[in-house]
């Protein structure tokens, strides 16, 4: 469901990064929300688009995010050079699939706007009294987004800059896995990757990303047709060859909600009764995945000839 929301400031927290503080138009509190959220941000005469909330979640009057601006980008250049405070605004949400986990020890790894997630973890971190350090991926100080407030938050903050030649050795830093230890990651899909790899042996689970844009799938990968059966309504659907499950259901009557259609906001997630998915998304797990139960309609398919949903 969406809801309108009036921007009532605006503040540059470094050159090409805008954060936007939002409140409900008639006053009053927002809904609960936990570190990790995001909101679907429906700009006028944009597309819509995920913005981490990085704000407090004890501050009910108000929600923050904060827009980079992308060169061609329409809803970031709408953003930087045509909002005002006093703008009325839709978003759908809090959604959150990137939940901050209890730990006795954090690992918090963010490039660039990437620290927006990360903001409310740190917050969370120090109230409930566990160990947390931050390696904060920027190409300078200066271009590194919510910096002082990341060290008001956290008292191990190390900036990795690359134009002042201190990069961050992914491998070295992360290779070896630590006790009770929790690594949370967002930034660029570049550094996310480096951070998988560096990462491979620690625990199932003890790792986990936010992916600003769908992760790279494997070239050839097989679009093939299948039949969709709807365990509740009793019917069969097919799913055509270079259809998305999300297209057929919609073809057929069904009112699916949907967002980014990329696979990385989690709207158009669907309960699995049977059939095995393959999961193209980049929202779940390794351990998620091996459940089977849930798939994202928008770009997951079945790896066989039929699968049964909850609807």
């Amino acid at each position: 469901m969406r809801r309108a929301l009036r921007m009532r400031r605006m503040g540059w927290e470094a050159p090409g990064v805008v954060s936007l503080e939002l409140v409900a138009p008639e006053g009053g509190a927002l809904p609960e929300w936990a570190p990790g959220a995001h909101l679907d941000l429906h700009v006028p005469g944009a597309p819509v688009r995920q913005y981490s909330l990085c704000g407090d979640p004890a501050q009910r009057a108000t929600w923050r995010v904060a827009v980079r601006e992308v060169a061609g980008g329409r809803v970031s250049g709408l953003v930087h050079k045509a909002l005002r405070p006093g703008a009325i605004l839709e978003a759908a949400g809090p959604r959150n699939n990137f939940r901050l986990l209890p730990a006795p020890r954090y690992v918090f790894v963010a490039g660039g706007i990437g620290i927006t997630p990360i903001l409310p973890m740190l917050r969370a971190a120090r109230d409930a009294g566990a160990t947390a350090s931050l390696l904060f991926c920027a190409r300078s100080a200066a271009e590194a987004p919510f910096l002082e407030e990341a060290r008001a938050l956290c008292g191990d903050v190390v900036l990795h800059a690359s134009a002042e030649g201190t990069r961050l050795d992914v491998a070295t830093r992360l290779a070896a896995p630590q006790p009770d230890t929790l690594v949370y990651c967002c930034g660029p899909q570049r550094l996310m990757e480096a951070v998988e790899v560096a990462t491979a042996g620690w625990p199932e689970g003890s790792v986990r990303f936010e992916w600003f844009a769908p992760r790279a799938r494997p070239a050839g990968e097989a679009d093939g047709g299948f039949e969709l059966a709807l365990a509740r309504s009793g019917r069969s659907i097919a799913v055509a060859p270079g259809q998305s499950v999300l297209a057929a259901l919609r073809g057929a009557g069904f009112d699916i909600p949907s967002s980014c259609e990329q696979g990385v906001c989690g709207t158009c997630e669907c309960r699995v009764v049977a059939g095995e998915v393959d999961h193209r998304d980049s929202i779940l797990s390794a351990s998620e995945r091996a459940a089977n139960d849930v798939m994202m309609a928008c770009v997951s398919r079945a790896r066989g000839p039929r699968l049964v949903l909850d609807l």
